[in-house]
């Protein structure tokens, strides 16, 4: 994760919640010294260790933070996975945004292992999409890694993806690789998105790093993967569930992508509890 990013990302979504200050604490503590627990509501996988170091030293450089869970680990109902100790008004003013993004983390990482966990196959990579919240996609990719999953490109400088868009308005998937390939570097990747028998033949002629099985059934991946060569890395994507995922792994696809990861993810419940307090 990169932290330099981290704090810009904080010191917006601070500017937005504090705006000129905060009504509610500025009248009521001064120099108050207290502090708080993160506490689990549910069971999953914890993320946020920086967030909420980071958070915190925005707000208050004074302010201790200690952790009794690391980033990935599983936490149970009641668990404290962190304390903090400080200025009252720095604990309270940083306690919503913190929580917000710690949530939103630890939900993706619990919901990419339960995925992970139903699939029950070493071969198969189950990886995230770019449906991320904007803001937030180098948070969210983190957390799907977290959870056991593998992230797909992270946008759309580093990877090459060409979608029945492209496809349509180039004429074919042939001269869309080809005229690709003769500008991108060697280290760059060329995936193609596929529907029919025809596409996959002529993505794998054309010289596809990767060729995306697009919202087709298990059986039709089970067929369209004996044209693929196993040099060509193949993946599943659209219309998988966790209700039908395992049935998506027994096609033997070297990926699964699911947007839902990050587009549908529900917030794992951690709550903030204000413990001691004295005035210097």
């Amino acid at each position: 994760m990169n932290r330099i990013q981290l704090k810009k990302m904080l010191e917006q979504f601070f500017i937005e919640d504090i705006g000129n200050g905060d009504l509610s604490v500025q009248f009521l503590f001064s120099n108050t010294i207290g502090s708080g627990k993160l506490i689990a509501k549910e069971d999953g996988i914890f993320v946020g260790e920086a967030v909420i170091s980071e958070g915190y030293q925005l707000l208050d450089s004074n302010v201790e933070c200690t952790f009794f869970r690391k980033d990935g680990e599983v936490v149970q109902k009641g668990d404290v996975i962190a304390s903090v100790q400080g200025k009252m008004e720095a604990l309270l003013t940083g306690e919503r945004v913190i929580l917000n993004v710690i949530q939103r983390l630890s939900g993706i990482a619990t919901l990419t292992n339960k995925a992970v966990q139903l699939l029950e196959n070493s071969e198969t990579k189950i990886c995230d999409t770019r449906k991320t919240t904007p803001g937030l996609r180098m948070l969210e990719k983190y957390a799907v890694r977290l959870g056991g999953g593998y992230n797909h490109r992270y946008g759309l400088y580093d990877g090459v993806m060409i979608k029945d868009n492209h496809i349509e308005f180039c004429g074919g998937i042939t001269n869309a690789v080809q005229t690709v390939r003769n500008h991108v570097g060697h280290m760059v990747k060329i995936e193609v998105e596929t529907e029919t028998r025809e596409q996959v033949l002529e993505a794998v002629e054309a010289g596809a790093d990767v060729i995306m099985f697009d919202n087709r059934s298990p059986k039709e991946i089970l067929e369209f993967k004996k044209l693929v060569p196993p040099h060509i890395v193949t993946e599943a994507s659209g219309g998988i569930s966790l209700e039908n995922l395992a049935q998506y792994g027994e096609t033997g696809v070297d990926i699964i992508s699911l947007g839902f990861l990050t587009h549908s993810a529900r917030a794992l419940d951690i709550s903030f509890n204000v413990g001691n307090k004295n005035t210097n």
